[in-house]
């Protein structure tokens, strides 16, 4: 975290060459080992478990799934393979300097050209972006509004009229940057019609590989505060057998269980494709977003003053529960979305 890079690259290596982990859920005709969702997932709560610091959820989670939803089978087979080896690093930009995930709000336009499209606007909090290779922007025909004229495009990240700046965030676990397009040549992923619903479902697919990465850290934390609660000592006893700190992790442990089943079962309603899943991805990432930033704080709370400094890595775990509370659009956002997704 501590370089601008923001990851290992050798420990990036091992998780690509010898884990196999970018295309873990990669059809096999594509380079992957063809698991599902589910799989995703459980990789991702390991990763928020350790608070691993690499491009893994910008390349696997967000560009390969953009890829697969959206992309022809020629264009699966040219950009999938290196992403599922690891060897091409990826992201997918959406939101712009308002901070909307809603898709129906960007404004980044893509003007048709005479060999492909040309990007002009700009696209902010791209997870990764200063250090991908390929980009995959989220962008509409000019003058069109709501959901009609939206696209994906892929481009280079390093081609002319790319402008990538790194930016300064709260969490230095997960690295953000501001990309501004000056007319950058960019080819079209899949269609134009209906290119909306891709957005949208890469978008919900990464909520809940988001929401299993914040279990991932939540039960980190919860873990943590459990073993301090035994070691601390206040008052000649541990502080653990003290009735207001049971209660506290008892509190805990219910709030992390609970959210875990909601973000366990959204990635197995996703991975059979039930109806439902949309609706269970907005559920997952609300309840995912409260608890894992509850859990940071009380277990802050537990570790007294030594949970805030740098001493302890405490703090971090709280950063990436802050940053990844917006990420993919707040818990209000979710809940309108899964009141709207329900009819209610």
């Amino acid at each position: 975290m501590g370089t601008a890079e923001g990851y290992d690259p050798a420990v990036w290596r091992q998780l690509s060459e010898d884990l196999a982990l970018p295309g873990i859920h990669i059809p096999e005709q594509y380079g992957g080992a063809g698991f599902g969702m589910v799989e995703l997932c459980i990789v991702t709560e390991e990763l928020g478990r350790a608070l691993l610091c690499s491009p893994y959820f910008s390349t696997a989670v967000l560009a390969a799934n953009a890829v697969l939803n959206a992309g022809t089978e020629a264009q699966k087979s040219a950009l999938l393979p290196d992403i599922a080896n690891g060897a091409r690093l990826a992201t997918l930009a959406v939101t712009e300097p308002d901070g909307n995930w809603d898709p129906m709000s960007i404004k980044v336009a893509a003007i048709p050209d005479v060999d492909g499209y040309r990007i002009g606007g700009v696209k902010s909090y791209v997870v990764d972006g200063h250090v991908v290779d390929q980009l995959i922007v989220a962008a509409r025909a000019p003058k069109a509004a709501g959901r009609e004229g939206l696209a994906l495009f892929t481009l280079d990240a390093n081609a002319a009229g790319v402008e990538r700046r790194l930016l300064e965030s709260t969490d230095p676990t997960r690295k953000i940057a501001r990309i501004d397009f000056h007319g950058a040549h960019a080819n079209l992923l899949g269609d134009l019609d209906d290119g909306a619903k891709p957005i949208l479902r890469t978008l919900d697919q990464a909520a809940i590989s988001l929401a299993n990465e914040m279990m991932g850290g939540a039960q980190a934390l919860l873990e943590s505060a459990v073993n301090y609660a035994k070691l601390r000592v206040q008052f000649g006893r541990t502080i653990g057998s003290f009735q207001a700190i049971k209660h506290k992790l008892a509190d805990m442990l219910l709030d992390v269980e609970l959210a875990k089943s909601a973000a366990y079962y959204a990635a197995q309603a996703a991975a059979v494709d039930d109806p439902e899943w949309p609706a269970l991805a907005s559920l997952a990432k609300a309840a995912a977003s409260e608890t894992y930033l509850h859990t940071a704080a009380e277990c802050i709370q537990i570790h007294g003053g030594i949970g805030f400094t740098w001493d302890n890595d405490t703090h971090l775990w709280f950063k990436r529960a802050k940053s990844s509370e917006v990420f993919l659009g707040q818990p209000s956002y979710h809940r309108e979305l899964l009141m709207q997704r329900w009819g209610v």
